[in-house]
């Protein structure tokens, strides 16, 4: 059984491209800490439709939040890494969860450290294409660039290298 801990960059990610669904359709465990559900359904940077699909695979069971108990380790964390991804990776960390869906380089680094297996967006599209839930990475990568998603051109060449494509 996989489980998976996700951080809110990749869950709005997938979200812009129609393909949050991946997450449960390639894991058997979806979770997110309170943390990480705060920031996509009411912080600085709400995505209506991302906000409105993960209430709805909250409500449908698809996502599950968790609380984060340990809470001063929390608090040490915060400012090298965002509030979300520190609950990602103590909170998988307390469930016993080693797989982490997680885009920013700093927080998959630490994650890494503590011997945590990483993913993110690109890594989803790759999986997918690989367990042929998808067809072709391409057109979702550069759905994630139109919609404004950060990738290099060294990364987008190499995972369209790393698709076959």
């Amino acid at each position: 059984m996989i489980r998976v801990v996700c951080d809110s960059s990749p869950i709005i990610g997938l979200s812009k491209i129609g393909k949050l669904d991946l997450l449960w359709t390639l894991f058997d465990e979806v979770m997110i800490p309170e943390a990480v559900f705060e920031e996509i359904v009411h912080g600085n940077v709400v995505q209506y439709a991302s906000t409105l699909e993960v209430e709805k695979a909250v409500l449908e069971q698809n996502i599950s939040v968790f609380r984060v108990e340990n809470q001063s380790m929390v608090e040490q964390l915060q400012g090298r890494l965002h509030r979300g991804e520190v609950e990602v990776i103590i909170g998988a960390k307390e469930l016993g969860i080693r797989t982490l869906v997680i885009d920013d380089r700093s927080a998959r680094n630490l994650a890494e450290a503590l011997l945590f297996t990483t993913t993110g967006v690109i890594g989803i599209l790759l999986l997918a294409k690989r367990t042929e839930k998808i067809t072709k990475v391409r057109p979702y990568l550069d759905d994630l660039v139109q919609s404004g998603y950060r990738i290099s051109k060294k990364l987008y060449d190499g995972t369209l290298e790393r698709a076959g494509e």
